[in-house]
């Protein structure tokens, strides 16, 4: 039966009653339960919970992609009308090539490292459309421009190892957006992306989402993305919706507690350790297949009583929003814990010796024939207690400077590394047992970094056994080590695999500590965790600090991450310090043009959007720099032919801050002020 032309277009995604379970050694494991979701023409629908609550699963059960072990129990889907679960092979195959695409979270995976871009693109046009390969092209360049890809011809004869992490995405938003479908699934698509990437990202798919009148499911775990993005938000927990509404109001004025202990357990721009600790949720979800018949966040949850431990709660109506609480008004009355780290004095810590001091530290590489500075003449100071918060885009040379620091590169002649006043070898294999333990690294990936076969007491006890522990000392060291990480007598005898990401990299950080450490170089340990997760870290990160005086360089994308632990802030694009100072004077400005820029990319908890200042074009190439700044290429305050012709020095900007650049101190905060009040 053919739809009538003036009959109202449906909806872009309608889910009823939902069940889906995984087959899992003969058993049905329930992991989503009755979720009904609805998500309207030109709606950006966003979807938040914990690793684990069904996220993913309520994704691919939308366009019917489950893994071979899933089945939907019951429920009905439907996408621009069609009944999902009633379409046939070819049917569904049809759907998927014209009503519905999908980003996932690592571009990387999704695209073939054997293929060149414009071969993986071309065949969405040849499958769909029946164009010549010619004409395919054509298209696929025509999408690259859209996605504001200046150089599209250069994409599409590249592989995708040969462009950036941003790049990437925009290809793989480009190949989804190519048959203009009526729903959008976005699958933590900004996730482990710089701030000024996330942020082009997030406005390219604004600005398509109304230029196609694309429907979208935003699946996140950032709240602030999914306050700027979406237009109504669900939160799922444990495979159910439990509270849902405007984005704007739950976001605001959460109604469930658990929503409200999901918005504090991020660091909120402009919170420090000093403000007291993060929020973390004690616990963990009901495993998949757990029978609960009361309130399935009532374990976890400070505000429960006997009613919610006895008795499922109903669904309450909040007049345009909808939760599933029995005390919806107390959903707020969370109470925050003090403080267990204040920041550091740096004036005072300056009279001391520095824990770790760098003088004109630089390193080259020699690629193709072509001198690549990864970095170049950094000289700063690590204070002891003290964390100094390390930012810059992919390509800045944060992690070839935490290379340096750990013996795995060695620098050019002429760089000076000491490690409490005592010159450090270059090359970790050349320094001294007690150099090595003074200086470790958590490392961004835990399941990477921990070897798979080992039991979590061998992995500790093998870090232990290198520092020389042996017998009763050793073992009083493990099970020491064990309880700073809130790590169990159970969790000893595990192996990674059937570890959380958060136990993960509480085991990674127990090995770090191993032997006492009196710096730890910190390189992006919580961008691939949960909220409450990534707040038990940080929370646990500052209370081994405070005991043990340990100092950090902390590696991160996420500034609002940085500015909470940091005291200390440095800013590096392609190798140079640009800006570095005490994380106050940092963020409160005059800032360097490149840390404005950063700073302005970082999305709100309430939706607003910073005064943004855009970046043209890349991060140019570490083998072929531009002259004089080498910031000049991409800054918004260039002021003329100096900035082409002259390294600019670091200039004095007041309270032990430095920036790097031809524009006085004074003059740029004028200029920042007044773009703040336009």
């Amino acid at each position: 039966m053919m739809k009538s032309r003036d009959a109202p277009a449906p909806d872009a995604l309608v889910i009823e009653n939902l069940d889906v379970a995984y087959r899992v050694r003969g058993r049905d494991r329930q992991v989503l339960k009755g979720l009904n979701l609805r998500i309207a023409r030109r709606e950006a629908y966003g979807l938040v919970g914990e690793s684990g609550s069904g996220k993913s699963t309520a994704a691919f059960a939308a366009v019917r992609y489950l893994p071979r072990a899933g089945r939907v129990t019951r429920g009905r889907i439907w996408i621009d009308g069609r009944d999902l679960m009633a379409l046939s092979p070819v049917e569904l195959r049809q759907l998927r090539t014209q009503s519905v695409s999908m980003v996932y979270q690592d571009p990387g995976l999704a695209l073939n490292p054997t293929l060149r871009i414009g071969r993986q693109m071309t065949e969405i046009f040849e499958v769909s459309e029946g164009l010549s390969f010619d004409a395919a092209m054509g298209r696929a360049a025509d999408m690259l421009s859209r996605v504001q890809i200046a150089s599209p011809g250069r994409v599409l004869a590249s592989y995708p190892h040969e462009i950036s992490g941003g790049m990437q995405q925009r290809v793989i938003i480009a190949m989804a957006l190519s048959i203009i479908p009526a729903l959008l699934i976005l699958d933590e698509p900004t996730t482990g992306l710089d701030a000024t990437v996330e942020a082009d990202v997030l406005d390219l798919i604004a600005r398509l989402r109304i230029e196609l009148d694309a429907s979208i499911l935003f699946i996140s775990h950032s709240l602030p993305v999914i306050a700027r993005m979406c237009d109504n938000v669900g939160v799922l927990y444990a495979g159910e919706m439990i509270e849902e509404g405007p984005a704007d109001e739950v976001l605001a004025n959460p109604r469930h507690p658990y929503t409200a202990e999901l918005l504090r357990c991020a660091p909120q721009f402009g919170q420090r350790k000093s403000d007291g600790r993060l929020t973390t949720i004690p616990g963990f979800q009901p495993s998949a297949g757990a029978m609960v018949d009361c309130c399935i966040f009532a374990d976890r949850c400070a505000l429960a009583t006997d009613l919610c431990r006895r008795q499922a709660p109903p669904k309450v109506d909040l007049g345009g929003r909808w939760t599933r609480c029995h005390y919806p008004e107390f959903a707020l009355e969370m109470a925050h814990k003090e403080a267990v780290c204040r920041p550091v004095d740096i004036e005072t810590a300056q009279r001391k010796q520095p824990a770790l001091s760098v003088r004109k530290l630089s390193k080259t590489y020699s690629v193709g024939g072509k001198k690549l500075r990864a970095v170049h003449d950094v000289t700063l100071d690590l204070w002891p207690g003290e964390t100094l918060g390390l930012v810059g885009e992919s390509g800045s040379g944060k992690s070839s400077l935490a290379k340096l620091l750990l013996g795995l590169a060695s620098p050019d002649a002429g760089s000076v590394i000491e490690l409490n006043g005592d010159a450090l070898p270059a090359r970790a294999a050349r320094r001294a047992p007690a150099q090595l333990k003074a200086l470790q690294i958590i490392f961004q990936n835990p399941g990477s970094a921990l070897n798979a076969s080992h039991s979590v007491r061998r992995l500790i006890g093998r870090a232990l056994d290198m520092v020389g522990l042996r017998g009763a000392g050793r073992e009083s060291r493990l099970q020491a080590l064990a309880h700073a990480v809130r790590l169990s007598p159970q969790h000893l005898t595990e192996k990674p695999r059937a570890l959380s990401g958060g136990l993960k990299q509480r085991v990674a950080i127990a090995r770090a500590f191993a032997g006492g450490p009196k710096i730890v170089v910190c390189d992006e340990p919580t961008s691939a965790l949960d909220l409450s997760v990534q707040a038990a870290i940080l929370n646990l990160l500052v209370q081994l600090q405070a005991e043990q005086q340990v100092s950090y360089v902390f590696i991160s994308h996420d500034l609002s991450v940085v500015y909470y632990l940091a005291d200390r802030i440095a800013v590096l694009y392609l190798g140079r310090l640009m800006e570095i100072g005490p994380a106050d004077a940092v963020f409160a400005g005059p800032h360097h043009p490149y840390t404005e820029a950063l700073l302005s990319a970082v999305p709100l908890f309430d939706g607003a959007v910073p005064v943004r200042i855009r970046l043209n074009g890349e991060i140019p190439s570490a083998t072929d720099l531009p002259a004089g700044c080498v910031f000049q290429t991409r800054c918004p305050r260039k002021i003329g032919p100096v900035c082409e012709q002259e390294e600019p020095p670091l200039i004095e900007a007041g309270n032990r801050h430095q920036i790097r650049c031809h524009i006085a101190a004074g003059d740029l905060r004028a200029m920042q002020s007044i773009a703040i009040l336009r």
